[in-house]
């Protein structure tokens, strides 16, 4: 069963240059609320009573067209493959439904009380594409 999560954004005044483009910062931004609706999905429907943490170890960005003020944008997250402790997601900014951004991010599932990597959760596995 494939978790893929849309998430629309509603673009702020902050987020463009003076060419009345969003900036890469702004893009970044976009994703990371891409993430955390993933991970809010993943915690509900496998029943999360500890919300397992992840936290990003390398991120990878590239830039494919500009993104207007005036465009419908949202972002697409899935979760492309799982490893014994890390996961990688990709993500693409849509605007007007035409990839704008594509991004891929690794993360590791995180102890924050030992400071070490934890393995995934096996619940987790089932939401791979």
């Amino acid at each position: 069963m494939a978790l893929e999560i849309r998430t629309p954004i509603q673009m702020r005044f902050e987020d463009f240059d003076s060419f009345g483009h969003v900036n890469n910062i702004a893009q970044q931004s976009y994703m990371d609320i891409g993430k955390s609706e993933l991970f809010h999905e993943l915690w509900r429907r496998t029943g999360a009573i500890k919300r397992i943490p992840a936290i990003m170890v390398s991120v990878q960005t590239d830039f494919l067209s500009q993104i207007r003020m005036d465009e419908c944008v949202e972002v697409v997250t899935y979760i492309e493959s799982i490893g014994e402790k890390s996961l990688t997601l990709s993500q693409s900014i849509l605007c007007n439904q035409r990839e704008c951004t594509r991004s891929r991010t690794v993360m590791v599932c995180f102890d924050i009380d030992t400071q070490s990597s934890i393995p995934v959760p096996t619940a987790w596995r089932e939401f791979v594409k």
